[in-house]
């Protein structure tokens, strides 16, 4: 009974988490309009990687790994500062609820397959069958059925780029999961895509902060701290616990934070077309994980 009181626990600081993360898109969307991209990519992350620092000191994570686990860390980096910068570009131009619903439900999709086609994994037929009902939803996302290509506009093209990025990022990651402390890992792909975004910003002057309203600065603070430090801490300490085979699920509750917090803002609406995408996708990484959950001890 107590176990299953702590594991309910953690379920809870996941669903939080994952709320938290949705409601970034919108933050996001707050902040691009009160600066720029760059501005806005530097300091989401320069926020996240100086109050990561002390919860890496109370957790007493070990700061460890070896020169392969570096090598991941700074291609984990790069890829996380292009993601940062493709994120808040997208938000100037589209969507939150539109953003944070197409990048969580393509992003797992896209991971499946880059892990197959990169690293050669190897899938039963049931995860075949998952993965063309995720693939058709990937489609009906990007309104392929109903508009053809037109999702290569402005808007979709940088969401579609995030979501590419990010699941290059989640099979660099698992790879690195094995070679650092994942608090570490995090650290200091913080500090790498801090320093990154830091050099586009620059012409941008992000250290001017009389060039910025109090609107840009206290969203931001929420985005670097609430959704960026608090919500990963949870997410990883959360993961630990439940499983992290059942993590990919959760990640839908994203759009539910993003697609509800962008209609109390800005009175954005769901397609239709979105809704069914995002529901095929989440049933196909069910169904991709079903087995290796119920083969879970």
């Amino acid at each position: 009974m107590d176990n299953t009181k702590n594991t309910n626990k953690y379920v809870i600081l996941m669903i939080i988490a994952m709320l938290f993360w949705g409601i970034a898109w919108t933050a996001g969307k707050v902040a691009a309009e009160h600066s720029n991209a760059q501005v806005a990519a530097f300091w989401r992350y320069a926020i996240s990687f100086i109050t990561i620092i002390p919860v890496i000191w109370v957790m007493k994570t070990p700061l460890k790994t070896d020169m392969l686990g570096f090598i991941y860390m700074v291609i984990a980096g790069v890829l996380t500062s292009l993601f940062n910068y493709l994120f808040f570009a997208g938000l100037s131009h589209g969507q939150a609820g539109y953003g944070g619903t197409m990048v969580t439900s393509l992003a797992p999709i896209l991971t499946y397959m880059f892990s197959i086609a990169i690293f050669g994994t190897k899938v039963s037929s049931r995860q075949i069958v998952a993965l063309s009902i995720g693939i058709f939803g990937a489609l009906i996302l990007l309104r392929v059925p109903f508009e053809g290509f037109a999702f290569l506009n402005v808007e979709s093209s940088y969401f579609l780029g995030c979501a590419i990025v990010w699941s290059l990022v989640t099979v660099v990651s698992q790879k690195a999961a094995k070679r650092a402390d994942l608090m570490f890992y995090t650290l200091v792909v913080f500090g790498i895509t801090t320093f990154i975004n830091m050099l586009f910003a620059l012409p941008h002057h992000p250290f001017d902060f009389g060039a910025y309203d109090a609107v840009f600065w206290w969203t931001i603070l929420f985005i670097g701290v609430i959704p960026g430090t608090f919500s990963t801490a949870l997410y990883f300490v959360s993961a630990g616990k439940i499983g992290a085979h059942r993590t990919g699920v959760y990640m839908f509750i994203v759009p539910v934070g993003a697609i509800v917090s962008s209609w109390v803002v800005y009175g954005e609406s769901l397609p239709l077309s979105t809704l069914i995408g995002c529901l095929l996708a989440f049933a196909a990484v069910l169904l991709f994980n079903m087995r290796k959950a119920k083969g879970a001890t």
